[in-house]
């Protein structure tokens, strides 16, 4: 159940085979069916979850509307960190896209885990940074790239994602209604 967090894991930081053995000492296997809530806004975040197959959203419903901030297949992490950090409300949901199994890692075992193990603290510094790149990266795609550029950018980085999301969803991920995105897409396979 572990492979994938190792695997990613030892790409970016080597572990020997004893502190492979104590890192998964913390860890949480679970497995999620579609539809199936793993945080809900309101609720404290208590776990970071690695997934290790299937597919996961992190979003908020704002005057009826769903925007969706992040999708999470496999390799990926996801939370809602602020309330993750700090113990406060969450401002999102995370749920199940697919069928999901995820690996667990809740707040005590990762407060341990920052003392205890400098390559679990480095490892997480990476991750962490990864994501701030990531994001100042999709916010000024946002506010500087015309939609088609922006569309264009999404499915060459993220191809695995617009074969198994719904269209509706990468509409709201990119701030789009399902219609202006449809049309996006028309006008770049004529462009073809």
């Amino acid at each position: 159940m572990y492979d994938l967090f190792f695997k990613k894991f030892r790409e970016r930081v080597d572990l020997s085979p004893e502190e492979e053995i104590q890192i998964k000492s913390y860890l949480i296997p679970k497995k999620i069916r579609k539809r199936q809530y793993i945080l809900q806004e309101g609720d404290i975040c208590k776990h970071i979850a690695f997934v290790e197959k299937g597919a996961l959203r992190e979003y908020s419903i704002e005057g009826g509307t769903e925007h969706i901030i992040l999708f999470a297949l496999e390799g990926w992490t996801v939370a809602d960190l602020f309330s993750f950090l700090t113990g406060e409300p969450a401002v999102y949901t995370i749920d199940a896209l697919e069928d999901s199994e995820l690996v667990l890692i809740s707040k005590s075992s990762h407060e341990e885990l920052l003392q205890t193990q400098p390559k679990y603290e480095t490892y997480m510094r990476l991750l962490i940074t990864d994501a701030y790149i990531a994001l100042q990266k999709r916010l000024t795609s946002s506010i500087s790239l015309p939609i088609e550029e922006r569309y264009k950018n999404f499915i060459e980085t993220y191809p695995d994602i617009v074969q198994r999301v719904p269209q509706h969803m990468i509409a709201s991920y990119m701030g789009l209604s399902p219609e202006t995105l449809s049309r996006v897409r028309k006008k770049m396979l004529n462009q073809k």
